[in-house]
């Protein structure tokens, strides 16, 4: 079992930045893909970013530019850096951890107010 642990969600104004934290603990494999999808209410939840432990990452076209992904291999812990957010970024962002199996966070709430 892996458990994923995500902290840093919040409420911010238009334009603003916040920074997503996510920490796995447990059998976690020394090659995964850690990441953020991310639902609001009636929709299905999306990708955001994806990172493996290699440093590959793949990104939503609609965060490109302005979400970072990274990660702390030693920690196993894994970043999202959002800046420029807008209000349709509004959303529960869960943490993913895959490697043959499949783990989810619990959500954290993004809100941007206008």
């Amino acid at each position: 079992q892996v458990q994923l642990v995500a902290s840093g969600g919040g409420l911010v104004q238009v334009g603003g930045s916040l920074r997503l934290s996510c920490a796995a603990s447990g059998s976690v494999f020394s090659i995964n893909t850690m990441g953020w999808y991310r639902q609001v209410p009636g929709k299905q939840r999306e990708l955001v970013a994806i990172i493996s432990t290699g440093g590959m990452t793949n990104y939503a076209d609609s965060v490109k530019g302005r979400f970072s992904i990274s990660r702390d291999n030693a920690k196993n812990t894994v970043y999202l850096q959002m800046n420029r957010l807008q209000p349709e970024d509004t959303a529960a962002y869960y943490c993913a951890y895959r490697d043959s199996r499949y783990y989810w966070g619990q959500g954290t709430q993004v809100t941007v107010s206008s």
